[in-house]
């Protein structure tokens, strides 16, 4: 079975997109230079390079997925998003309602985000939350090769459109891809079964939680990793499964707590499963501040597996008021 990187992953599972479906396209900055191989099999005119000009690139792909067309858009970096955000929030999440379903925008926007290369703030900054607010975005960030292609596919399939992030801390990390992975954004995976509690992440936090599972199953206690993949739709079935079993939650995030993901998830166990706890669900997320380009300031900002077993363990040891007092 072979191995690849998620970017490899993401190229070859477009590559099969494109074959597929000549109403796929390809642009963005580089993309042509950096993809010889589409280049070759698809030519100029579905494999772009554009300029450096954010707005005008995912503006164009919003207009060609209303006309029919699935573009799939590599902004490089997530900050960059921002300089998009008129087309993305406002024309390509808005108007397929709008519209009354008259108008659909199935396009794919890429972008690289997370801590792992410390090119600093203006390139590196964990803005998924922000999208998960838009009405009409899917929101998706794979932590395996596998799940890169097979989250592009499935995203491509879709009539509204998607982002998909890439964790930089996991650009080089290799895996199995067989070119048959999941096809529909949607559902969460249970990464390592347990009973004590619930690690739930996303992109290179759910490695983190895999490592301090296993330090703490060298102390006995088992612990259940959740890989969420979607952050919108977010599977809350497998969470609420999990945590009814277990009665104890850790969400670990790169990004800022902050009207995040982490503080998504504890509330909705705590209003959906609260009669299943054991102890108030915990957050352990990122700071509100700028990425530094320092490797070691930059890696201090995010969440490592021996703070998640320190966490882990400081959960286990938590009791919820009402229970402790009967």
């Amino acid at each position: 079975m072979p191995t690849m990187t998620a970017q490899q992953a993401l190229i070859a599972a477009l590559h099969r997109a494109m074959a597929a479906d000549e109403r796929v396209i390809f642009l963005g900055e580089g993309v042509a230079t950096k993809n010889p191989a589409l280049l070759a099999a698809f030519g100029a005119e579905r494999v772009r390079n554009t300029p450096l000009a954010e707005a005008s690139i995912v503006g164009c792909a919003v207009g060609a997925a209303a006309m029919g067309l699935r573009p799939v858009v590599d902004l490089l970096f997530s900050p960059f998003l921002m300089l998009a955000m008129d087309a993305l929030v406002n024309s390509a999440g808005k108007l397929g309602a709008l519209s009354g379903g008259q108008f659909e925008f199935p396009l794919v926007v890429l972008a690289q985000t997370g801590a792992g290369w410390a090119i600093g703030g203006q390139h590196n900054h964990n803005l998924e939350a922000l999208f998960v607010h838009v009405p009409g975005l899917q929101v998706l960030m794979p932590s395996t090769p596998a799940d890169s292609a097979g989250l592009l596919t499935g995203a491509l399939g879709q009539p509204r459109p998607s982002l998909l992030f890439s964790d930089i801390g996991l650009a080089h990390e290799r895996g199995e891809v067989t070119g048959e992975e999941l096809q529909l954004p949607g559902l969460a995976a249970v990464r390592r079964r347990g009973e004590a509690l619930t690690l739930v992440g996303y992109g290179k936090t759910v490695h983190h939680c895999l490592t301090a599972a296993q330090t703490l199953q060298a102390e006995g206690v088992a612990a259940e990793v959740i890989d969420l993949r979607s952050l919108k739709p977010l599977d809350t079935m497998t969470l609420l499964a999990s945590v009814r079993k277990t009665g104890r939650l850790l969400c670990v995030t790169e990004a800022s707590g902050l009207c995040g993901l982490a503080a998504e998830l504890c509330a909705v166990v705590a209003e959906q499963a609260f009669a299943d706890l054991k102890a108030a669900p915990r957050r352990l997320t990122g700071p509100d501040a700028a990425a530094l380009a320092s490797w070691p300031l930059e890696q201090a900002a995010v969440p490592q597996p021996e703070q998640i077993a320190a966490h882990a363990r400081a959960l286990l040891q938590d009791r919820l008021s009402n229970t402790s007092s009967s």
